[in-house]
């Protein structure tokens, strides 16, 4: 196993087995799905990188499920899910502040020499490999958009 991210999460679940954490525990074990799952589709052992887009887009799908919980008032499901998306959270990488992604954005911006709106793509390309998994890249879209229609 070559992923260290992945061997944290190991760890982790064990530790909460240990600690009879159940929360913590269900939470792990979905990532470990998902995480395996996408090895058994792709037929591939995932790198780090691939872990943490896997990861992304299980917060994203929670916090989907949240704004539909909390549409429907259902507090208590929108809570299971809010934690699932702090554990989650864990396993990634700092995130930067919105000073670091302005300055991404602006060097990428400069970098592809972007000037209008149309230029979007493009600009969203670089970025998209630069801060995948260190930034929210909707975030990081509105930064974009915002930046090049002023």
């Amino acid at each position: 196993m070559t992923s260290l991210i992945k061997g944290k999460i190991l760890e982790d679940m064990k530790t909460a087995m240990r600690e009879q954490n159940k929360d913590r525990l269900a939470a792990i074990r979905l990532i470990m799905a998902a995480l395996k799952q996408r090895e058994v589709d792709e037929r591939i052992e995932l790198s780090d990188e691939q872990i943490i887009a896997t990861l992304n887009k299980m917060i994203k799908q929670r916090r989907d499920s949240i704004s539909q919980f909390e549409a429907g008032n259902r507090a208590d499901l929108a809570q299971k899910e809010a934690e699932e998306v702090r554990i989650i959270q864990q396993y990634l990488p700092a995130q930067l502040s919105e000073a670091e992604v302005e300055q991404a954005v602006a060097a990428a911006i400069q970098e592809s020499g972007a000037s209008s709106a149309k230029d979007m793509g493009k600009v969203m390309g670089l970025l998209k490999t630069r801060l995948q998994g260190k930034a929210d890249m909707t975030i990081v879209s509105a930064k974009v958009k915002e930046k090049l229609a002023g």
